[in-house]
């Protein structure tokens, strides 16, 4: 069975990051993803962390929960951890599972 791969692309500007994801969010992959929103979430100059969520694929219940603890993180840091370009698949899985108030999702 071959290892799913998430792509993380990360962009800076002064005050906001926006993270392009591509691939699977799931157990074999959220360590990656926590790693580096972690290691953005302590830097003060942050305001904002985007997480361009247009190329996932696949998100398991790791993965939802793995998005949960990092938005409560940066909630915490007083940085707004927002998900961009949520697809359909994903959007109807935060809504059956009840997490879609508990992340903010940008509309554009």
């Amino acid at each position: 069975m071959e290892r799913p791969e998430l792509s993380i692309a990360v962009q800076r500007a002064p005050d906001e990051v926006t993270i392009q994801l591509a691939g699977e969010i799931d157990v074999l992959t959220v360590t990656e993803l926590s790693t580096v929103v972690n290691e953005l979430v302590v830097d003060d100059q942050l305001n904002r962390i985007v997480l361009d969520m247009s190329g996932v694929t696949f998100c398991d219940s790791q993965g939802l929960g793995t998005l949960v603890v990092l938005s409560r993180r940066a909630q915490h840091a007083q940085i707004v951890l927002a998900l961009a370009n949520v697809g359909d698949f994903l959007m109807r899985v935060l809504d059956i599972t009840g997490l879609r108030s508990a992340l903010m999702i940008s509309s554009n």
